[in-house]
């Protein structure tokens, strides 16, 4: 039996459930409504638009074939409905009505239907600052604010830039600025690190490192307090500096547009909050469905509801909603959240819970941090790999995986190897007998991912006494006081320069020498190990305990996680 579903956003998931329902049900007849003047876009193209990459703001609403998809697209191709510049006003669930105002006209009528879509997306959250509504502060919120920033940029008006906010927008948005331009770009984070709570301070400080080699400044743990007009510009207050700058962009997150559904009655999470929803993507009416930037999602590794502003889960739901518009009740169980943002020439990516966000949902957990060549380490072009693998102490179930890597797929492909998984709770033990296609310019035998469940395995096993970078940065700064033995395993070369730096406290001996040299390591004082990597590191560890040296730990990542971070 035909029906009329009407669909309330145009952007990423209404476009899909709209043409996953016409394609099963062509009788059925399918209106999408959106206040905007344009409709189904690529937003997470935004900054690449701002940056120079993407020419034109046509390719964000181009498909494949180069075709524009907007309402003539929609109505002659997809056999879609829509009505843009049209705002939704409120749902009559009773009469099964959406009234809604042409926004040029300001005509007032309404809409029935038989089954509704909330396709509202999310809204950048702005602060409530003195000076928060200048011409030149804005959000990254859709299309007409990119072509915005974009001429502003173009037209010489922009020479400074002010970011508030180190999430996947504001370091998009930092690179778009920075390299493109050359506009000089500062960052604030309330937070003190990057990407707070998606990755550790580890990662959090190389990724940072790299974006400051391009020219970008960072001020962390700062609060910016105001926006004012000067004479040459803005001035953008934290509470512990001034910044002047030409635009500031405000990128503090986002927030759920579920007032529509909240005024019908329907079931959020709290006041503002995302709009609840069940495995089907229905509502708490079960004619109306909902999916994308606005809704409740069950995280399948901690088992709490979570909001996953993303729009990849946006098209994914989008066709699972168009397919149960037709009756077929397919499900989307929920996500793991996985991410990944491009930062200059390095890339960081994660799936599941860090470190921190694991511990807040209730998790004993620890760490195991890899670097290996993402191929094999006689293949001529290859590239260190930064891993940090999750996992609960007591089961040695995974939790998470974040990675840094190059601008390829190093760290991606990694990241999308162990998603894939979390849903059905691997352990450790998993990850290191993980299948991978191998092949010297792709990969090694054992791949970074199959190391870092090796190391999480003899991490558990208690073989492994492993210290971060951060806890071998405490004890190096207080060398003086804390009576530490330094020993580094690598090839004296590799050693001298930090050798000859500091002689008292950083002993060498090669790692393959250190069994013939043992009457040279004090048996009375900690001994603190490091190679280039961690691995010789630890073998030297597993070879000191069984001399009878009890007191050692290993830090993790090596020399190489340290300089990365910027440290020696």
């Amino acid at each position: 039996m035909a029906q009329h579903v009407v669909i309330i956003g145009a952007v990423a998931l209404g476009p899909k459930a709209a043409c996953r329902f016409k394609r099963l049900e062509p009788d059925s007849t399918v209106t999408m409504i959106d206040k905007s003047n344009v409709i189904s876009y690529g937003g997470c193209g935004i900054p690449y638009y701002v940056s120079g990459d993407i020419s034109e703001p046509n390719e964000l609403r181009s498909t494949i074939y180069h075709m524009v998809r907007d309402e003539g697209f929609f109505r002659n191709v997809k056999g879609v409905d829509v009505m843009a510049r049209t705002e939704a006003l409120s749902i009559d669930r009773t009469a099964k009505t959406v009234h809604v105002k042409n926004l040029d006209t300001g005509d007032e009528q309404d809409i029935s239907y038989d089954k509704l879509v909330l396709a509202t997306g999310s809204r950048p959250r702005r602060l409530p600052l003195p000076g928060a509504d200048h011409k030149n502060v804005h959000v990254v919120a859709d299309y007409n604010d990119a072509i915005a920033i974009r001429e502003k940029i173009a037209k010489g008006q922009v020479g400074r830039a002010a970011i508030i906010g180190a999430g996947f927008i504001g370091l998009e948005m930092a690179e778009a600025f920075a390299d493109m331009w050359g506009v000089e770009t500062t960052v604030v984070e309330v937070f003190d690190q990057i990407l707070p709570n998606l990755v550790s301070s580890n990662l959090a400080e190389m990724g940072m490192k790299q974006m400051q080699d391009n020219g970008v400044v960072f001020y962390l743990g700062e609060k910016v307090s105001a926006i004012e007009e000067t004479a040459d510009g803005l001035n953008l207050k934290t509470d512990k500096r001034d910044i002047p700058c030409d635009i500031v962009i405000m990128s503090a997150g986002v927030i759920p547009n579920s007032e529509l559904a909240s005024g019908a009655g329907l079931e959020v999470s709290n006041p503002g909050g995302a709009i609840v929803v069940n495995e089907y993507m229905q509502t708490t009416d079960p004619d109306i469905y909902a999916g994308g930037d606005n809704v409740l999602m069950p995280n399948l590794v901690s088992g709490k509801s979570g909001f996953y502003p993303l729009g990849s889960l946006a098209n994914r739901q989008g066709r699972v909603i168009g397919s149960n518009l037709a009756g077929l009740q397919q499900t989307f169980p929920g996500a793991v959240g996985s991410f990944a943002v491009k930062m200059f020439e390095c890339s960081v990516a994660g799936t599941g819970l860090s470190a921190a966000a694991a511990e807040k949902a209730g998790f004993d957990v620890d760490t195991a941090y890899v670097v290996q060549f993402d191929r094999a380490h006689f293949y001529p072009e290859k590239e260190l790999l930064h891993i940090e693998l999750v996992f609960e102490k007591k089961t040695g179930r995974v939790l998470g995986l974040q990675a840094l890597g190059g601008k390829g797929l190093s760290a991606v492909g990694r990241v999308d190897a162990v998603a894939s998984l979390l849903p059905y709770k691997p352990t450790v033990h998993d990850i290191s007998n993980l299948e991978l296609a191998y092949s010297p310019p792709f990969a090694s035998a054992m791949d970074v991912l199959n190391a870092a469940g090796n190391v999480a395995e003899n991490i558990l096993a208690g073989r492994n006494k492993a210290i971060s970078g951060q806890e071998f940065d405490e004890l190096w700064a207080h060398r003086d006081t804390n009576n530490i033995c330094f020993l580094d395993c690598r090839e004296v070369e590799d050693a001298r320069s930090t050798v000859e730096a500091d002689p008292e406290h950083w002993l060498n001996i090669p790692h393959h020498q250190i069994k013939a040299c043992l009457d040279q390591i004090p048996k009375d004082r900690p001994v603190v190990l490091v190679c280039n990597t961690g691995v010789r590191s630890f073998e030297a560890q597993l070879g000191l305990n069984a001399a009878g040296f009890n007191d050692t730990v290993n830090v993790q990542g090596g020399m190489s996680g340290l300089r990365n971070r910027g440290k020696f």
